[in-house]
């Protein structure tokens, strides 16, 4: 049997941006956050905390009990609810938050939890959906910044992740820049000109209608786009670089790697990227749990209070969905390494933004955090639920695949009232 703990392959080949030409995204300026503001258009920021952080050590705290652990609970801007000791700053966030704390899900092994958990779990139609940001790219698509609708910010390498697409086509993958950083090759090169960049545009054009002639349309699409989604990024600048920032904002949201790379997210929001996720690694705690998380969850909890603050200040809030969340949480025993292992039956996630009922907790689990209480909710019931707070309607909507339509989120299961605004 193949271990449940076999780490996925977070890297994928460099897919070089025709050519390297990749531009910088703009800046964090207050014009560029009037713009958004003036948009409004929807817009998802999607936080994976790869591995599956604890729910005990996080959301859902069992001070005192058998499987507790040695960190207390503290009150949040919510009265009656609490949260781990571990995460003062979001505990003075909680009345911008909805936190579910009965999710069941299927699903224990990495390997096929991540993607289960991100694709939502349709039925079975034998074809690969696609994950919830290529989805969101194809309902929404691009804001009128034009820039690419799917972003990804992760530690590691970066490129261009069409997998994440499945049956929409490559167009829709995710465009990733690995440790944060823009791709090599950035700018256009200084020896050439803008009139000679853009005749070597019209040039590529003519050449791309007689390459779409023999080849298949969605391949035709995803080659397009590449170079278009390039030509946009260079019209801006400086979004990469946050040296630039106040001392203060880099402070605010940490100089470690999720703190820098929240803030970069933020500056894509701003920019006008429709669908921005951010992936923290290493929170499959087997062994050391308990330091473990005491090192990993202050820094979440200061990147992620950082940027709610900030989204919730600018105005960009009221039309962002926020959404935290892992593969699965952890068990409630603790093993003979100290360590919690994978745990689908109980757990939780944390929301905020539009469409969000914020200052909500929905659902919870037994004393000793073994259990959910009363029913609990699958991946399934949070696609619905975050379709309906983009203002997306499951029920009407619907994916083309080649002619067959399917439906965009599980047909057995609907949205979680209690979670809506």
């Amino acid at each position: 049997m193949a271990s449940l703990c076999t780490p996925r392959d977070h890297t994928f080949s460099r897919r070089a941006f025709l050519g390297g030409a990749m531009g910088a995204l703009g800046g964090l300026v207050s014009p560029a956050v009037a713009e958004a503001l003036r948009q409004k258009e929807k817009q998802v920021l999607f936080v994976w905390l790869d591995g599956g952080i604890s729910q005990l050590e996080s959301w859902d705290p069992k001070p005192g009990t058998e499987f507790g652990g040695p960190f207390r609970a503290i009150p949040t801007s919510v009265k009656g609810t609490h949260v781990s000791e571990l995460m003062p700053r979001l505990a003075k966030q909680m009345h911008r938050l909805c936190v579910v704390r009965s999710l069941c899900t299927k699903d224990n092994a990495h390997s096929s939890g991540v993607d289960r958990i991100q694709r939502g779990d349709p039925l079975n139609r034998g074809v690969p959906y696609p994950h919830f940001g290529s989805a969101v790219a194809k309902i929404l698509g691009p804001t009128a910044s034009n820039l690419p609708p799917y972003v990804w910010i992760k530690p590691g390498t970066g490129g261009f992740k069409s997998e994440d697409a499945g049956f929409l086509g490559p167009k829709y993958g995710s465009l990733a820049f690995g440790d944060g950083k823009a791709p090599e090759n950035l700018l256009r090169h200084p020896a050439l000109t803008a009139d000679e960049d853009e005749a070597r545009n019209e040039l590529r054009a003519m050449l791309d209608k007689h390459y779409a002639a023999r080849r298949a349309p969605r391949n035709v699409e995803a080659n397009a786009s590449v170079f278009d989604m390039a030509r946009e990024l260079m019209k801006k600048a400086d979004i990469f670089d946050t040296s630039k920032l106040p001392a203060r904002d880099v402070e605010r949201y940490g100089r470690h790697e999720l703190g820098q790379h929240m803030l970069i997210a933020r500056r894509m929001l701003e920019a006008g990227v429709r669908f921005v996720k951010v992936t923290s690694y290493g929170w499959d705690t087997h062994g050391d749990n308990f330091n473990a998380h005491a090192g990993m969850v202050p820094k979440f909890d200061q990147a992620f209070a950082a940027m709610l603050e900030d989204l919730a200040a600018t105005g960009l809030l009221e039309h962002t969905l926020v959404i935290c969340l892992s593969e699965f949480g952890r068990t409630p025993r603790i093993n003979g390494h100290v360590g919690r292992d994978h745990f689908p039956e109980a757990w939780s996630l944390a929301m905020s933004g539009c469409g969000i009922h914020q200052g909500a907790v929905v659902g919870a689990t037994n004393d000793k955090g073994t259990l959910v209480k009363d029913a609990g909710y699958d991946i399934g019931a949070l696609f619905h639920t975050w379709y309906r707070a983009l203002g997306i309607d499951p029920g009407k909507v619907e994916f083309d695949n080649a002619g067959q339509p399917l439906p965009i989120a599980h047909e057995e299961m609907q949205a979680i009232k209690e979670a809506l605004a």
